[in-house]
C-alpha cells in the first residue's frame, strides 16, 4: 500500500475575497509544491483550516487537488471532521475521487477514552477497501484527543488498512515508541512528524518524513533536507535542518497559516490572504513585517 514519506505538504486552502473556494488558486498552489520538489499533497488538514470548511467545500477541495495533480506525487486527504458521520462520508469521497490514502485527526473538542478512539478508528478503517490506506493523525493540542503508542497498537493489530501515523507533537520517545508497531499486514508502522524542527531527527532514527506547512514557503530547504537524508549525509541535513529552524521561526511568529498565505500571495500562487472566519489574518504591519524579515534572510535561497 501507498505510504507517505519526504516533505508531505498540509496545503492551505485559498479562498477568494467573498470567502468561496478559489480554485485556480488551488491549482496553481499544487503546481507550485510539485515543481518544488515536494513529494506528496495533504488537502484539507489543520493547516487546510479544516474544521471551518463545510463538508461540501472539502469534497471540492479534494477533488481539484486529487485531479490537478494527476499522479505526479501522491494525495493523501485529511478527513476527519467534526463527527463519525461526515469522517466517514469524507473517506468514502476520497475513495471516490481516486485520492491515493487518507489521514483521520482524533474527533476534537470531547474527551474520549482509549476504547472510543479505537471504536472511532475501526469505523473510519471499514468504512474504505481494506487496501487503501489509513493514517492515524494526533494533533493534541488542538485537537484535545491523544494517540498512545499502546492505542495505536491496537488499532493497527485490528484494522487492515491503517498503515501509520502523523504525530504533531514534539514528544522524541512517543515518536520513537510509534516505530516499534507492526502493522496488520506485516510492516513496520510510517511515522512522520508533525513539528518541523524534528524532521531530520526523526527520520534519522527510523522514521519517513514530515508534514509541514513551512514548505511551501520555503520548499527548496525542504528539498535539501530531504536529498541529505536519503543520502545519509547528516552532516549537510544537520545544516540545512538549521536553516529551516531559523526560518520557520520568522514564518510561525504569530499566526503560521495566515503567514503562508502572505508568502504565497507575494509570489503569485495565491490570489488573496484571506482567511476563513473567525481565524484570523495577519495585520498590514505584520505582513510588512514578515516580508521584510524573509528577504533580508534571503529566504528562498539555500545556502550550502
Amino acid at each position: 500500500m501507498q505510504k507517505l514519506f519526504g516533505t508531505v505538504i498540509p496545503i492551505v486552502t485559498p479562498l477568494t475575497e467573498d470567502d468561496k473556494i478559489d480554485v485556480e488558486s488551488l491549482k496553481r498552489l499544487v503546481d507550485h509544491c510539485i515543481d518544488n520538489g515536494m513529494n506528496c499533497l495533504y488537502p484539507n488538514g489543520t493547516t487546510g483550516e479544516m474544521m471551518y470548511m463545510t463538508v461540501e467545500e472539502r469534497k471540492l477541495v479534494a477533488e481539484v487537488v486529487v485531479e490537478h495533480t494527476a499522479k505526479r506525487v501522491p494525495v493523501f486527504v485529511q478527513v476527519g471532521a467534526w463527527n463519525q458521520a461526515d469522517t466517514i462520508e469524507l473517506a468514502q469521497h476520497a475513495v471516490k475521487i481516486g485520492a491515493d490514502g487518507i489521514g483521520v485527526v482524533t474527533p476534537v473538542f470531547y474527551k474520549l477514552s482509549d476504547q472510543g478512539l479505537i471504536d472511532f478508528y475501526k469505523a473510519v478503517s471499514a468504512s474504505v477497501p481494506e487496501d487503501f490506506p489509513v493514517y492515524l493523525y494526533s494533533i493534541p493540542q488542538n485537537a484535545i484527543n491523544d494517540i498512545t503508542p499502546d492505542c495505536a497498537a491496537k488499532i493497527a493489530a485490528e484494522c487492515p488498512n491503517v498503515v501509520g501515523i502523523k504525530y504533531s507533537f514534539p514528544d522524541m520517545t512517543k515518536l520513537q515508541n510509534f516505530m516499534t508497531i507492526t502493522a496488520k499486514n506485516g510492516d513496520p508502522f510510517s511515522v512522520l512528524v508533525g513539528p518541523d524542527h524534528l524532521f531530520e531527527a526523526v527520520c534519522a532514527v527510523g522514521g519517513e518524513g514530515v508534514v509541514s506547512g513551512n514548505a511551501m514557503c520555503i520548499p527548496e530547504h525542504y528539498a535539501a533536507v530531504w536529498k541529505a537524508i536519503q543520502a545519509k549525509d547528516y552532516d549537510a541535513a544537520t545544516k540545512y535542518q538549521r536553516q529551516t529552524n531559523i526560518l520557520n521561526s520568522v514564518l510561525c511568529k504569530i499566526n503560521n497559516i495566515a503567514a503562508y498565505k502572505v508568502v504565497l500571495k507575494n509570489e503569485g500562487v495565491l490570489a488573496t490572504t484571506k482567511m476563513r472566519r473567525p481565524y484570523e489574518n495577519l495585520t498590514p504591519e505584520q505582513e510588512k513585517e514578515l516580508l521584510e524579515k524573509l528577504a533580508e534572510l534571503e529566504y528562498r535561497k539555500v545556502n550550502d
